[in-house]
């Protein structure tokens, strides 16, 4: 291949992958920019496929819990984060909310995938005795990565990189066949990567704002990662850990956020109050 010939290539190529960047912008209920090569739709079928598998394979070993108290606990909290969900995105109405209790004392999770389909550990519950202010954190948090589109845009970074792969693989056909493997792969097991710290800061603002509206008390967002950081430190890190970092300043930035949520709490419990 000529010098010339290889320029106009890349030239091309980067043309080619800066307009698909251009185009695939989007703006999180944050207003933070977001890259969106992946569509929420694709990210929420993709979600629907897993959790299905998830479940599956659950029910077989017998994990899913039949706690009729504990399930229709987590069911009333998650009910009550969902309305206040469907107020900020009228258009998750339609989706497939869905939240299962799994079974499991040794691991402390919850997540909640694309589409409102949800689960939380029984693991979680039980080691950190939480509240059910503190689990509506844990919930309104999870449902936060949802309604902020985390996981789409995770796909994204993940077939953006897939994207430079291929046009640096496009020069030579031997690694044609690794680029698409590997955006893939990537798109396959973007809903379990770890979460990046801005999207674990937005997480973080939407959910205890979700918890306040719904009548849950944003003080526990603070007792919550105290028993977090707790759990994990008398020995093996919580699986939640893992995928949600814990940066050193994140119980003081959820401290300094107690207060502009308290109006939203308050008002809640006067309008449960005057309901019954």
């Amino acid at each position: 291949m000529s010098p010339a010939t290889l320029s106009r290539r890349l030239r091309h190529l980067g043309i080619s992958l800066f307009i698909a960047l251009l185009v695939a912008c989007a703006t999180s209920p944050t207003g933070r920019s977001q890259l969106m090569l992946v569509s929420e739709g694709q990210a929420i079928a993709a979600a629907k496929v897993a959790y299905q598998q998830t479940l599956q394979e659950l029910g077989k070993a017998g994990k899913l819990s039949r706690d009729k108290a504990l399930n229709q606990r987590v069911q009333r909290i998650t009910d009550r984060l969902i309305q206040q969900a469907i107020l900020l995105r009228p258009e998750t109405r339609a989706w497939d909310w869905q939240i299962e209790v799994i079974d499991d004392p040794k691991t402390v999770n919850a997540w909640c995938m694309a589409g409102g389909r949800m689960a939380i550990y029984t693991g979680l519950i039980e080691q950190l005795q939480a509240s059910d202010d503190e689990l509506a954190q844990v919930l309104g948090h999870e449902i936060a990565h949802a309604l902020a589109k985390h996981a789409a845009e995770q796909m994204s970074v993940a077939m953006a990189t897939a994207l430079g792969m291929a046009a640096v693989g496009s020069m030579a056909e031997e690694h044609q066949q690794t680029a698409l493997a590997t955006a893939a792969l990537a798109a396959k097991l973007a809903i379990q990567l770890p979460n990046s710290r801005t999207a674990e800061r937005e997480a973080d603002r939407i959910g205890i704002e979700l918890a306040a509206k719904a009548g849950y008390d944003p003080r526990a967002a603070v007792s919550l990662w105290q028993k977090m950081a707790q759990v994990g430190g008398s020995g093996g890190i919580p699986e939640f850990l893992s995928t949600h970092p814990s940066p050193a300043n994140r119980e003081e930035t959820l401290r300094r956020l107690v207060p502009k949520m308290q109006p939203y709490y308050e008002q809640a419990r006067a309008s449960a109050s005057l309901k019954k």
